[in-house]
């Protein structure tokens, strides 16, 4: 089990966890907010949830000078005994990292009613609970927009995990904002589905070639892991471009990816820590969009020359009507 890393050096108290590894701990020793989040499964180096949730509470730690412990996970059965490590410590903020976050903390937090408990990406409906969400429409619908305006066959596609309710928000919201740019525009959606939705690169790559197969030239993924499969594809055939998803994941093929519509865990937990250092922090859902930066396409490393100063202009000039609610994503 990896060690969870120190930010500040203070007072360290080895515990022993229910699955048999170790972990780090500290018990408070000074006035400072102490801060222990429980990152997802995949840790660190996943370029995507891990990586900006630690990178955010990273800056919030610079920022408003507090202690930030971390944990990496190697299994689900990880999640309630970390949670709950934090808790009996005698952690002030406790954040925990993913949907799958959510009937684990469920368990827990009745149990600590004095702890102040983060979880991102889902709903627990507990008074010492604050969820974190993303307006994943508004995203999509801006690189869709940017598809609509890059296709030339008019034909786009998207490839999700399986067909839900939380997926086809992405879904809805990329197809929404590419026929804002053309009604004419053809959007096919395909699922990966099986045993492993979220972790199918070989079906998602599949999947991928059989839409440019089809005349579809920009490909959207959200399939977790198996978006791995779009990228392989991409890279293989030269007319078929991709947009990334949750983080940024322009260089996995630099130029084929036009851009990614990331969900900017590390701008909302900062926020999420500064309310709480100034006593403002509630309980209940919070919904991060445009307008609160949480989420935002990439700064266009490797495809601004191609998609042009015009093009991104007007992405621009979309993305401040959908902030004014001149333009509202349905």
């Amino acid at each position: 089990m990896k060690k969870m890393t120190m930010i500040l050096g203070v007072l360290m108290l080895l515990v022993l966890t229910a699955c048999g590894g170790k972990k780090e701990t500290a018990e408070k020793t000074d006035d400072k907010i102490k801060v222990g989040m429980v990152l997802n499964l995949g840790g660190l180096g996943d370029k995507s949830f891990n990586d900006s949730a630690y990178a955010g509470m990273v800056r919030a730690h610079e920022d408003y000078d507090i202690d930030f412990n971390y944990v990496e996970p190697t299994s689900l059965a990880d999640f309630t005994q970390f949670l709950e490590d934090y808790a009996m410590a005698g952690y002030d903020l406790v954040v925990a990292i993913g949907y799958d976050m959510e009937t684990p903390l469920k368990e827990v937090a009745p149990n600590y009613p004095n702890t102040k408990f983060v979880v991102v990406e889902a709903v627990v409906d507990e008074p010492n609970v604050t969820s974190v969400l993303f307006n994943s429409k508004e995203g999509s619908f801006i690189v869709g927009a940017l598809s609509g305006m890059m296709t030339e066959t008019n034909k786009l596609g998207y490839i999700g995990g399986i067909d839900m309710t939380f997926l086809n928000e992405f879904r809805d919201g990329f197809t929404e904002g590419a026929k804002y740019i053309n009604p004419e525009i053809d959007v096919v959606n395909l699922y990966v589905g099986g045993g492993s939705p979220f972790n199918d690169p070989a079906k998602a790559k599949e999947l991928a070639l059989s839409l440019a197969n089809s005349g579809a030239d920009i490909v959207f993924s959200a399939a977790g892991g198996s978006g791995r499969g779009l990228m392989e594809a991409v890279n293989e055939n030269e007319k078929l471009f991709a947009i990334g998803i949750d983080s940024d994941q322009d260089s996995e093929v630099e130029g084929k990816v036009l851009t990614s519509m990331m969900k900017r865990v590390d701008n909302s937990l900062y926020s999420i820590v500064g309310e709480y250092v100034e006593g403002n922090l509630t309980s209940g859902v919070k919904v991060f969009g445009l307008a609160e930066g949480g989420v935002s396409t990439t700064g266009f490393q490797y495809t601004g020359e191609m998609i042009g100063e015009e093009k991104l202009a007007r992405l621009k000039e979309i993305e401040a009507k959908i902030i004014s609610g001149e333009i509202v994503v349905e």
